[in-house]
């Protein structure tokens, strides 16, 4: 990396703090989710990513470590209604969960219907604030043209939403800088920006802090820090 980089090598617990330490695999058990919780407080990692039906199983393991639970709502393919989004997001805020990261209806944003993005985001925006937690919404940027991807990042800001976040890591592509820094200009300094998919070496993370992003969301957490090579997908 080069020298402009934002931590220098030896700060990997600098670095652990914008990542998002993250499990949605199907199959994943509560051994599986209780191992990722182990790991996200040994390295010191923002919070844990899981599928729903884990947040309260994390967040009692997470008690007092200070890393926070993250779920998934909409998930992968945001095509849910939003009542049952709303719903979801319900549950996860009552089991524990300190954010919520939520796939929009990428049709919507294909057919550049901001009015609609706006309605289904601000939802479930709504009843995630009310839990007092974080709403972070996924825009699936390999889906979507460079005007697409506009839309989307500005519907999420009108809607109240806390993040804007690349991809599930599901539906083909992943996070890119280029992606990353448009959605950043998008939204300005006003939200988050989480980079997502396909993230796996320290040096990939720095490219997208460099590019913008404020999380980073990735299975290949430890790798990340330590310099090893990490081969998860997500």
């Amino acid at each position: 990396m080069t020298s402009n980089s934002p931590f220098p090598a030896e700060s990997g617990d600098e670095l652990a703090r914008y990542i998002d330490h993250t499990l949605l695999a199907p199959d994943a058990s509560q051994a599986d989710v209780l191992r990722l919780c182990k790991e996200a407080a040994e390295y010191h990692f923002k919070a844990v990513c899981i599928n729903p039906v884990w947040v309260e199983t994390a967040k009692k393991a997470l008690l007092g470590t200070g890393v926070l639970t993250c779920t998934v709502v909409g998930f992968p393919l945001g095509t849910h209604n939003t009542d049952v989004k709303v719903f979801e997001a319900r549950g996860a805020t009552m089991d524990g969960a300190d954010e919520v990261d939520m796939v929009i209806n990428i049709a919507s944003a294909r057919a550049l219907d901001k009015a609609a993005l706006v309605s289904d985001i601000s939802a479930v925006a709504e009843v995630v604030h009310e839990g007092d937690s974080l709403l972070k919404v996924i825009i699936e940027t390999a889906m979507l043209s460079d005007d697409e991807k506009v839309l989307a990042c500005q519907a999420a800001l009108e809607a109240g939403a806390d993040f804007v976040k690349t991809s599930t890591g599901f539906n083909g592509g992943g996070a890119t800088t280029q992606d990353v820094a448009l959605m950043r200009k998008t939204v300005g300094s006003e939200m988050g920006v989480k980079a997502s998919g396909g993230v796996r070496t320290r040096e990939k993370a720095l490219e997208m802090i460099e590019a913008g992003a404020t999380r980073i969301g990735t299975s290949s957490g430890i790798a990340i820090v330590t310099g090893a090579v990490g081969t998860s997908s997500y």
